[in-house]
């Protein structure tokens, strides 16, 4: 039922999609309650205060939800809807005759970014994802998330191990890096000026298999247009140390939001501490976090 639910909603034009999720995202934003403080609170401390741009934020989140089914079950169609200006970057890294790992952040539609990758550019790819809390929603992602030359892996060792193999063979791989991780897949890194438990994976990944490693978001055009897909090159080689290399990824991933700020998931519970993490350590006095949104580049899209 779920399926055929999702599939129905595909066939609605895209406009009509972002209008209903944005219209459905105001409305739960409207209750208070957690989600609305959690939102307010990880915007403001990157510098987003105006309560105007929090409700902004939520009909975005809600816009993201609703593309879902459009980017799942009408991929062609989505497709044709998604450009980008960036595609040397990618270009350029195939060239070196390595693996890729592409890390995106829960920014726009991070749906479209893999499908960009394995269709449109014709680079198989190997995502991983975290298996839905509500067993029923697993038979629809798995039809969903696994489609030509895109294969899903779950997050575990399995999936690792999967990556891994996939990198040394100079494949592609991508996964969301700003997930908090579990007790001992993590350090504490800054964050938009505040410590966040952030996923060792990454750094592991990389130095482990001496791949490229590209930020990649999809950013949602206004009026139901679609998707621009930006790439962005984490320089090389990386930095030594866990600590340093998710402190690098993180403050590679908030310029990329600073683009687009309001289609960040910012009532995601980025800040939480794990069970079992260790104490939060005091924010480096150097570092390069910078939580007023007038010091980056502003939004690109003009809603």
């Amino acid at each position: 039922m779920l399926l055929a639910l999702f599939r129905a909603f595909a066939l609605l034009p895209l406009p009509v999609l972002h209008a209903a999720g944005r219209l459905l995202g105001r409305l739960v934003y409207a209750f208070p309650g957690r989600y609305r403080q959690r939102l307010r609170a990880n915007a403001a401390q990157a510098g987003y205060t105006d309560p105007a741009f929090a409700r902004r934020a939520a009909s975005e989140t809600g816009a993201m939800m609703m593309e879902m089914p459009k980017v799942w079950f009408r991929g062609p169609d989505s497709l044709a809807k998604t450009v980008c200006d960036d595609v040397h970057v990618v270009e350029a890294a195939l060239a070196e005759n390595r693996g890729i790992l592409f890390l995106t952040p829960h920014l726009g539609c991070f749906e479209i970014t893999a499908r960009y990758l394995a269709v449109a550019l014709h680079i198989p790819m190997t995502v991983m994802f975290r298996p839905p809390r509500v067993a029923a929603f697993a038979p629809l992602l798995d039809t969903a998330r696994n489609t030509s030359g895109l294969k899903a892996v779950p997050a575990n060792m399995q999936g690792v191990r999967e990556f891994v193999r996939a990198l040394r063979r100079g494949g592609a791989v991508g996964l969301l890096p700003d997930q908090a991780p579990g007790e001992g897949d993590g350090v504490w890194a800054p964050f938009f000026g505040r410590m966040a438990y952030t996923m060792t994976l990454p750094g592991k990944l990389a130095t482990q298999t001496q791949v490229a490693v590209i930020i990649v978001a999809g950013e949602r055009l206004p009026k139901g247009r679609g998707w621009r897909v930006h790439f962005s090159r984490v320089p090389d080689p990386l930095p030594e140390g866990p600590q340093a290399q998710a402190a690098l990824f993180n403050a590679a991933m908030e310029k990329l939001i600073r683009h687009v700020p309001h289609q960040y998931l910012w009532s995601y519970n980025r800040y939480k501490t794990p069970r079992g993490a260790p104490p939060i350590p005091p924010m480096p006095e150097n570092t390069a976090s910078d939580t007023h949104p007038s010091h980056r580049p502003g939004p690109t899209s003009h809603e």
